[in-house]
């Protein structure tokens, strides 16, 4: 399935999060602080990551701001795992760069969902440009006149003339 590099200085919390991910079949890198978390994000470039905020050092959300601005993994989906719901953490993770975020403790559920949602993204392949218009048709040629043509007189119906329809099992005169 997906690579994903958990970054995660909490020895409970990655040994929840590296049973989640490998009981779904993902193979998983693990390392406790941003500064390990960058070198292996610029070296196995990971399908996925999960960033925890607060990390000795360089914190998750500079962190994920720094892997956002180098063009060599700011295509990668990070989400940030937060310990509590506070709006000050989820504003500055949006403003990192931050994908998506998840409260700690992870329940496998929301994690799977939310994994999916966004591999299946990276999945996609961009959207093709729209082709550009075509070209004006050039003007046609006018028509050379008609030059009337007449039937023989002959061939030529006239209005004493009838002709008789046969169907099956009777006729009629038009």
């Amino acid at each position: 399935m997906a690579k994903v590099l958990v970054v995660e200085d909490s020895p409970a919390s990655m040994k929840l999060t590296t049973l989640l991910l490998r009981s779904a079949g993902h193979g998983v890198l693990c390392v406790v602080d941003a500064e390990a978390g960058l070198e292996i994000a610029r070296s196995e470039h990971p399908d996925l990551i999960l960033m925890d905020i607060q990390l000795p050092g360089i914190d998750g959300n500079a962190a994920t701001a720094i892997l956002k601005e180098d063009p060599a993994t700011a295509s990668i989906p990070i989400i940030t795992l937060i310990a509590l719901s506070l709006k000050f953490d989820l504003e500055r993770g949006q403003e990192a760069g931050s994908d998506a975020y998840i409260v700690k403790p992870l329940r496998y559920d929301e994690l799977y969902t939310v994994m999916e949602e966004l591999l299946q993204e990276r999945r996609r392949p961009p959207p093709r440009a729209p082709l550009p218009p075509l070209p004006p048709l050039p003007p046609l040629p006018p028509l050379p006149p008609r030059e009337g043509r007449r039937l023989p007189e002959s061939r030529r119906p006239s209005s004493s003339s009838t002709t008789t329809v046969r169907t099956a099992g009777s006729s009629r005169r038009c």
